[in-house]
């Protein structure tokens, strides 16, 4: 299957990518690691688009719909493969839709991860990391230390990131209203669009995208 995961800031993307991608037997491609990939191994793409990041500006469409092809090529994604991350934007989506067309293909699903706008909040800004090491990660309400402001796994300082304020985060939700959500309805004219909510357990979660899609594919 060919699927694209959407969803505001906060609704557990990543996670939901990871086991759909592990379910479905499908490589997960995300925006930010083919990034990430780019720059450690030096690419011309990567190169192109460090230049941007370096100058704090925004990497050009064109330079991410070209990173995005190039790892849809690649051996492992011939069955399939879900995107996170990609198409952020409408110009993204209809170079998508172009791509996939050239190669006699379409996209078979949107998974669209509903969460209400006060949970992101509450998700994000919820957050505590430990400065010793970032994969230590609390939550004030869902995984609070033991002892505030200390991590339970090393002693450590937890801290709010920057960008995990609740303004911050207000901001990255107006920034996806504005430019990511008018892909949904974008999908939802060609009848792709699946609205999952994101409420729950992660394993409920999951099971509700795999029922979804089940469907969609009978």
């Amino acid at each position: 299957m060919r699927i694209v995961l959407v969803g505001p800031p906060g609704a557990g993307k990543g996670t939901q990518a990871a086991f759909l991608a592990k379910n479905l037997a499908i490589p997960h491609i995300s925006t930010g690691d083919l990034f990430r990939a780019n720059i450690s191994q030096q690419t011309e793409l990567g190169k192109l688009a460090k230049s941007y990041m370096d100058k704090g500006e925004l990497v050009p469409d064109e330079v991410t719909i070209a990173m995005a092809k190039d790892r849809m090529e690649q051996p492992d994604a011939e069955n399939g493969f879900l995107l996170d991350g990609f198409p952020r934007n409408v110009s993204q989506a209809e170079a998508l839709d172009e791509m996939l067309s050239t190669e006699g293909m379409k996209l078979d699903a949107v998974l669209d991860l509903e969460v209400p706008e006060d949970e992101v909040v509450r998700r994000i800004a919820g957050r505590r990391i430990c400065r010793n090491d970032s994969a230590h990660v609390f939550h004030v309400s869902y995984k609070a230390p033991k002892q505030e402001g200390v991590c339970d796994v090393c002693g450590g300082e937890l801290y709010q990131r920057d960008d995990d304020s609740e303004d911050t985060v207000r901001t990255r939700l107006e920034v996806y209203h504005t430019q990511t959500e008018p892909i949904i309805d974008y999908y939802k004219a060609q009848g792709l669009v699946v609205t999952i909510p994101a409420l729950g357990k992660v394993e409920d979660v999951t099971a509700r995208s795999m029922e979804a899609l089940a469907r969609e594919d009978a």
